[in-house]
Formats: structure tokens, sequence, C-alpha cells
């Protein structure tokens, strides 16, 4: 049994004590927020649980092997680290951080002390992407030629983060599980309509060494909203829309064939294919479930996770360098090795 603490009772906390409460490998020992009327909430739906406004009370607690943390982003590198230093295992809510060298501090810590450290992309969990990651593996799609998502809506607009960290986090989170490879360039532009806040609407393009290439684009006033990727590969292609009640994930076999033409090897022809559509049928377990099953599994065996801090990081470096780029309106950001984003262009 891991016993658990949570840190954060906003819009996301309950979600998670909810689901902690129905995975039988877990149990709920405590939860801290620094609202009294948040927590009042948690013990009248949850009177067993312990509830402080310190969260002290949890990290000193011995008995508590985990620390599942639901906060403003940019509370997460603090208290993930100071989980971790108190001998518990983190999930924390996405992003991981707000920088790269906070996450591999994180993952650093997290290795030292042999503690399983875990971020909440919840995405990557559905029935939808799992299907979707499965296809990819078995390479029905053939060559992954573009990623192309849309993820807008009405709000609900974030005081400590722009449109990319708040929504564009998930893609990046879905696309780095689905593609065998890691873009190897960035570039972004975005633009900010309000006071004093933050980018509410962006595009984000991404380049891969294979020839792929990947788009993003996240608007928090659109007057619908959207959640749909399309994945087009030389064999078929792929269209998952979130907003739908059922077939979330349609394959179609279309594409296209290219040849030389017999005049001239400069002459290419290209023709059209156009077969048949087809909807699998996918888990429909409840995501976050899925994932916190995942991480007590994780946490028993020693493994890392599907989103553990590795992929944390790939996801925060990506947001990173598409915000260095947005602020220099669009110039290439090149993606090194080490994790760190190079403006194209830009001397020491």
């Amino acid at each position: 049994m891991i016993k658990m603490g949570v840190i954060g009772y906003g819009y996301w906390g309950p979600n998670l004590v909810r689901n902690l409460f129905e995975v039988p490998e877990t149990q709920v020992v405590a939860v801290s927020d620094m609202r009294e009327e948040r927590l009042g909430l948690v013990k009248s739906r949850y009177p067993s649980v312990r509830v402080s406004t310190d969260l002290r009370t949890l990290l000193d607690d011995p008995s508590i092997d985990a620390i599942a943390i639901a906060t403003p982003v940019s509370t997460h590198y603090d208290l993930a680290l100071r989980a971790l230093q108190s001998g518990k295992h983190v999930m924390v809510e996405k992003p991981m951080t707000s920088s790269t060298e906070q996450a591999l501090r994180l993952i650093e810590e997290a290795d030292r002390r042999g503690l399983t450290l875990m971020v909440d992309h919840t995405f990557v969990y559905t029935g939808a992407v799992r299907k979707i990651k499965e296809i990819v593996e078995q390479g029905r799609l053939g060559d992954i030629y573009y990623y192309d998502s849309t993820r807008v809506n009405l709000g609900l607009f974030q005081h400590d983060v722009d449109v990319l960290w708040d929504l564009a986090v998930h893609d990046l989170s879905i696309m780095n599980y689905i593609l065998p490879n890691s873009p190897c360039a960035v570039a972004a532009t975005g633009i900010n309509h309000i006071s004093g806040g933050t980018e509410n609407l962006a595009y984000l393009t991404m380049f891969f060494e294979d020839n792929t290439i990947g788009h993003v684009n996240v608007n928090w006033l659109s007057p619908v909203k959207v959640r749909r990727t399309l994945i087009g590969g030389s064999k078929q292609m792929i269209v998952y829309d979130d907003m739908e009640p059922s077939e979330k994930v349609k394959i179609y076999d279309k594409g296209i064939t290219v040849s030389n033409g017999p005049d001239s090897i400069y002459k290419a022809m290209v023709g059209y294919r156009s077969g048949d559509m087809f909807a699998p049928q996918l888990d429909v377990s409840e995501a976050l479930r899925v994932e916190i099953q995942h991480f007590v599994d994780c946490i028993e065996s020693g493994r890392e996770p599907i989103t553990g801090g590795r992929a944390g990081l790939q996801v925060v470096r990506l947001l990173e360098s598409a915000s260095r780029s947005m602020k220099h309106r669009g110039r290439l950001v090149e993606l090194e090795p080490d994790g760190l984003g190079v403006l194209a262009g830009a001397t020491a």
C-alpha cells in the first residue's frame, strides 16, 4: 500500500484525490492547501483524510511514501525538490518545472535517492493516445511526414504561464510519446492581447532530422473548443479528435505515391490513394486512474515511468526554447544534445 499526500486542492487536486481513492494500492493520508475552504471540501467528502495549511506536516510525516503536487507551475520545482529531499516519491503536475535547469536538478535528486519522479502528462495515458502509439510502432503509418495539432478554447487565462506552457504542453507530451524521434529545432510566434498578461495565442513549429515537421496551434481566445491532431504518414494518416464522444481516433488509408515520369528524371508523377477509414476500439478507462496505477507500479518495481523526469525534461526544454523563439519573433532555436536551445545566428 502506497500512502499518499496531496499538495494543492484547487482545479486538479480533487481529480487526483478521487482517483487515488479508487486505486486499491494507494491510500490518501493527508491533503494540504493554503485555503481553508478547500480543505473543508476535503473533510466533508473524505473524513478519514487529514488536512493542513502547512505542507510541512506532509513532508515531515514518515508514514507518507509519495507526494502528488497540483499547484501553480512556479511552485513545482521547490515543492518537488523538498518532497524528494524528504524521501518521498513525487508525482508533479505538468509542466514539471519552469526551466531545463530545474528539471535536471529534480532528475538528479530523484536518481541519487532512488526515488520515482513522474510528471502528470495525463493525455499520454488515454486509450486514444496509447492506441496511436501502438499504430505508429507497428509501422502502419509508414514514414511520418507531419504532426499537426490544434488546441484552442475561450479561457482559462493563467496568471503565471503563457498559452504555450498551459496548452501546448499537452501536445508536446503526446508528440514526444508517439513519435520515434525528437525535434532538432523549434520556432514560435505569439501575441498578448491583455495588458500586463502573457501570450494568449501562439503557433509553434518543430523540425526533425528525418524530415518530419510538427506544428501546434494554441489559443485562449477561440469562440469554440477544438482538440484535434492530424498525423500524416507515407502509408496511412490519423485524425485524433478528443472532442468526439466516440471514435476519437480514425485511421485513413489515404495518401500519395510519387514516381518519376517517363520523359525525365526531373519530372515527378503524383498519384492519390483514397481508401477506407477505420476507427479502432479504445480503452475507455479514466486516464488519471491508469496513470496513478502506473505510478504505483514504477515505485514498486523501480522502473522509469513513461512520463518520468526525463520525459518531463524533454517537454520543458521544448517549451523553454519555444519561449526564447517567441521573444525574438519566431527566430529559429536549435536544440542541442545537452537540452539547451541556441538561437540561430546568435553569437557567444
